[in-house]
């Protein structure tokens, strides 16, 4: 059964990175998969993380205030315990001298961390589920472009399509954790800050 499933992962792997490849994709794809490491969209993110602070009200605070803690818990539990639990090779590391899959188009250079969940993943969805919650509006637009950037990674060759997906969903779960531990929190401790939340449109 692992082995079966093992052949999907691959066959999913190789369709998207090799067979979806061309040109504008393999120009795109590396941007697209370390888009928070250029130092413009830094820059911008920044600025936008200011103006939710000053000019966010209650709730653009809470979604600053509760995104550093949310990040930085979401990448050092799946970093340091979910991927050393599972210890599974990326697709492009090698194994006994040889890749793992030979085939592989890389596109970006491998990386030493292991594969099982996706941190990439992990942190976009995570940061998505939190915005979604707060700005209801405009969550297709968050958790479309957590997508986009956790389907860059088989797409650039340093992860199987099921990394990203348990990352998704750790992602998610860690959101979901991170916003009642600070619903119950706030009802306590800070009962007057109450963030208004975007409805979702009815339109």
């Amino acid at each position: 059964m692992i082995d079966f499933l093992y052949s999907i992962d691959r066959g999913l792997l190789l369709f998207i990175n090799r067979t979806l490849a061309n040109p504008v994709s393999d120009f795109l794809w590396p941007f697209i998969t370390d888009w928070d490491k250029q130092w413009p969209v830094r820059i911008a993110l920044l600025a936008i993380w200011i103006w939710l602070v000053i000019w966010g009200g209650n709730r653009g605070r809470t979604v600053a205030l509760l995104i550093i803690p949310l990040i930085a818990f979401s990448d050092q539990v799946n970093n340091h315990f979910l991927k050393e639990m599972f210890h599974r090779l990326r697709p492009c590391h090698l194994s006994g001298g040889a890749p793992v899959v030979p085939e592989l188009h890389l596109l970006v250079g491998c990386g030493s961390g292991m594969s099982f969940p996706s941190s990439h993943a992990v942190n976009n969805f995570a940061a998505a589920s939190l915005f979604g919650w707060y700005y209801r509006r405009g969550w297709p637009w968050f958790f479309g472009w957590a997508a986009i950037v956790a389907l860059s990674r088989p797409a650039v060759g340093v992860h199987y399509p099921s990394d990203i997906l348990a990352g998704a969903m750790v992602g998610v779960v860690n959101a979901i954790v991170t916003i009642w531990l600070w619903t119950m929190a706030q009802r306590r401790f800070f009962p007057r800050w109450t963030p208004t939340m975007i409805p979702r449109s009815t339109a």
